[in-house]
């Protein structure tokens, strides 16, 4: 099973996150996620023996207790994109620095150091909290994504995180389908 690590956003901001993508609608060559699937990734475990979901939660469960994190606010907005203007390959909203950024990351490096301790692979990049909006297959419309992202800093809203979660995604010809395989609550 291909599995990831979240936060889920709640069902009242994908709205917010489908009028976000609506400012890029004209951009050719995105493809954007489905706002009721959006999420914050907070590590990627990739391709996953089923048998290992038992010793998976039990190192998320010690992550959150090594972040010390209790629940908290958390807000997105503002744009950006991976791995940078000049080449865009995910558009994103991010996490307000002054709200949320700083627990969610702490977050992001507990579940790291667990799981890597359990052989899974660390990512390459820093870790930068997001919401991935859409992902560029080629750069017809890069010039509008480029003058949306630099001129509009768009407020999605905000909302309580209690919990992180262990996702099954299952990959479709329509998109990926995700499906909660653990809650672990802050």
């Amino acid at each position: 099973m291909r599995l990831f690590v979240s936060i889920d956003l709640p069902e009242q901001l994908a709205e917010a996150v489908a009028d976000a993508q609506e400012r890029f609608a004209d951009a050719a060559g995105l493809r954007f996620v489905d706002p009721e699937q959006a999420h914050l990734t907070l590590f990627f475990l990739g391709d996953t023996d089923p048998e290992r979901v038992d010793e998976i939660e039990s190192a998320l469960e010690r992550a959150v207790e090594a972040a010390a994190v209790d629940p908290f606010e958390l807000a997105v907005g503002g744009f950006g994109v991976f791995p940078s203007l000049d080449y865009i390959s995910v558009l994103w909203a991010g996490v307000r620095e002054d709200r949320g950024a700083a627990e969610t990351t702490r977050l992001a490096e507990a579940v790291e150091d667990e799981l890597t301790a359990l052989g899974f692979e660390a990512d390459d990049h820093e870790f930068t909290p997001h919401v991935t909006i859409a992902r560029m297959d080629d750069a017809r419309g890069k010039d509008l994504v480029q003058e949306v992202v630099r001129e509009t800093d768009p407020d999605l809203g905000s909302f309580a995180v209690d919990a992180i979660r262990l996702k099954k995604s299952t990959l479709r010809n329509d998109g990926p389908e995700y499906e909660t395989v653990a809650t672990i609550e802050l």
